[in-house]
């Protein structure tokens, strides 16, 4: 099956305010600060990734105005520079709608062969990274007391075996976890939380970081027989932080045809 076409925005962010980590770049986070933009939302983009921050914010600001995105570098394992993101974040647009918890580190070991520094290095970004970005976000929404939107990035892996995966696949299981668990606590104050799970969404990064043996493999197992575009993924995440799902709280939303 061939890509869809790209779809124009619909104003479903109109006046709204966002933060999206990890979002410099060509993938999910990029793909999703774009839309968001074209949905009419204001933006701003954090990515650990200085230069890239600063190129990808350059050419949104170019595009779509200096007045609506705006960015600071940030690495989600450093708890000063997470509470810096969203201080940036109220101080630039005078407060926050919509947060999304983009921030993930991949890579392949088999159990027996992997390292403790390893396994470590990719559940501090994949799972303490939304776990710091979550609890700033919700003590930020609880005290302004004007509900908000919360979407994780999380992936089929987290509910599915996948060789050489069991870092990637356990960090990925917890932000599962704690989006829901999350979801609980803040219906208190109005706040929503969901994630998406995609299956497999090609960017540069991935394929640096997987053979392309196994990237073969994963596009045959699709039902369309490819990949999806970030920006597949990013239509989802605009659905979740959008009015039309005003209902949903607590749930993963696979961008897939397989997610068990």
């Amino acid at each position: 099956m061939d890509t869809p076409p790209y779809l124009p925005g619909h104003g479903l962010l109109a006046g709204r305010a966002a933060v999206v980590t990890a979002a410099a770049g060509a993938g999910i986070g990029g793909a999703t600060a774009r839309r968001f933009l074209e949905e009419g939302a204001r933006v701003v983009i954090g990515d650990a990734h200085a230069r890239r921050l600063k190129e990808s914010a350059r050419a949104l600001a170019d595009e779509f105005g200096t007045d609506r995105v705006t960015h600071l570098t940030c690495d989600v394992t450093d708890e000063d520079q997470v509470e810096a993101l969203f201080s940036h974040a109220e101080r630039a647009h005078g407060g926050l709608d919509i947060v999304v918890n983009n921030a993930g580190l991949g890579g392949t070991a088999e159990l027996t062969e992997m390292t403790d520094d390893q396994w470590t290095r990719i559940l501090d970004v994949t799972l303490n990274g939304t776990f710091r970005c979550t609890r700033a976000a919700l003590r930020s929404l609880k005290a302004a007391g004007t509900g908000g939107v919360l979407v994780n990035n999380a992936s089929v892996v987290g509910w599915r075996a996948q060789r050489g995966q069991a870092h990637y696949a356990a960090a990925k299981a917890g932000v599962m976890a704690l989006t829901r668990c999350a979801a609980v606590e803040a219906a208190d104050y109005g706040v929503r939380v969901n994630a998406v799970a995609p299956s497999l969404a090609m960017h540069p990064h991935l394929a640096k970081v997987t053979s392309a043996e196994l990237l073969a493999e994963l596009t045959g197992k699709e039902a369309f027989g490819r990949y999806a575009e970030p920006w597949e993924v990013a239509n989802v995440i605009v659905f979740l932080a959008s009015g039309y799902s005003s209902y949903m709280t607590g749930e993963v939303v696979p961008v897939s045809s397989q997610h068990a």
